[in-house]
């Protein structure tokens, strides 16, 4: 029995200045939400820390939660998304590489509460061929 799926993505050798805008990781969050139809029970929590002006935001959902964290001086920025829903697969590659200009883009799916489930390493792509 599944009870969840969870998405692990890390966006890697992104733009530093799309890292630190809270505006771009909102409108990566508006387009997970609308796409996949969640339903969020708040507006959420954003916070930017001081130095490198890195952002985590976090969105309780009615399926479960949306998260993010970034580090600029790493040219970093991880997700989490969790739905105890079945959802199709989000096309994260092409939405991280346009809005946070990231080279490569790995995904993680991991089916929770089955102990068969193989933690699923999806396409994992670095540019100039496949990882």
């Amino acid at each position: 029995m599944i009870v969840g799926t969870e998405w692990l993505v890390e966006a890697l050798d992104a733009n530093e200045d799309a890292l630190r805008a809270i505006e771009t990781l909102r409108e990566i969050f508006a387009r997970v939400i609308a796409d996949l139809d969640l339903k969020t029970l708040d507006q959420g929590f954003w916070h930017q820390f001081e130095g490198e002006k890195g952002v985590t935001g976090l969105v309780a959902l009615t399926e479960s939660h949306l998260a993010c964290h970034t580090y600029p001086e790493y040219k970093t920025a991880t997700f989490n998304l969790y739905c105890c829903r079945t959802r199709p697969t989000w096309d994260w590659e092409a939405n991280l590489k346009e809005l946070l200009g990231a080279k490569t883009v790995r995904i993680t799916k991991i089916e929770r509460g089955n102990v068969e489930s193989k933690i699923q390493n999806l396409k994992s792509k670095i540019a100039g061929g496949e990882a």
